[in-house]
């Protein structure tokens, strides 16, 4: 059985995914204050919404480098809310890449970080391009305006939260929360 130092030593030995995706890619950046690690994480997206490649360019620790090789590699050929959504679970992928190195948390928080600022900027762009006859809110799990609309009317919803319960809007990387609240506030329920 392999220990998590093992996998921390060898994702950081051998990383997995390094450099930068070919284009069109959607890049996020995260840095720390804390300990002056920098990390660049470029994703490319294909036509079904999906992670066709994803790495990074890391300057940092052990922890730093063995988080993004191991959020890369668990993101490539998931959709782009999938991906989200791993990018979310800051904690297990702190618990995997730590190993017994504690104190360096936010090293692999930042990957996370990183992850989701590029998916942020895949949903503005997919966002922009939308030629559908309803206005797209959510890219993450394709919902429209007026989808967000008849879910708040039937089901007289307050909040962003109450929204993303009923039809997932907002549930990957949250860009759209902003436009949600202003659907809020401009339904009558």
């Amino acid at each position: 059985m392999r220990s998590k130092q093992s996998s921390l030593a060898d994702h950081f030995f051998h990383p997995r995914n390094t450099g930068d995706v070919g284009e069109p890619s959607f890049v996020g950046r995260a840095a720390s204050l804390e300990c002056g690690a920098t990390l660049r994480l470029s994703i490319q997206v294909d036509e079904s919404h999906n992670v066709s490649q994803a790495r990074f360019r890391a300057a940092g620790c052990e922890v730093l480098i063995a988080a993004s090789s191991i959020l890369t590699e668990r993101i490539i050929g998931r959709t782009t809310a999938e991906a989200a959504v791993i990018g979310k679970e800051t904690q297990a992928l702190i618990e995997e890449s730590t190993g017994r190195g504690a104190g360096r948390e936010h090293c692999a928080g930042l990957a996370c970080d990183a992850l989701l600022t590029a998916i942020r900027g895949y949903s503005d762009a997919a966002r922009g391009e939308w030629e559908g006859d309803e206005a797209l809110i959510c890219t993450c799990f394709f919902v429209s305006e007026r989808t967000i609309e008849r879910e708040i009317q039937a089901g007289a919803l307050s909040t962003v939260a109450e929204v993303t319960e009923a039809c997932n809007a907002g549930a990957g990387c949250g860009s759209c929360h902003q436009l949600i609240q202003e659907i809020l506030e401009s339904v009558d329920v």
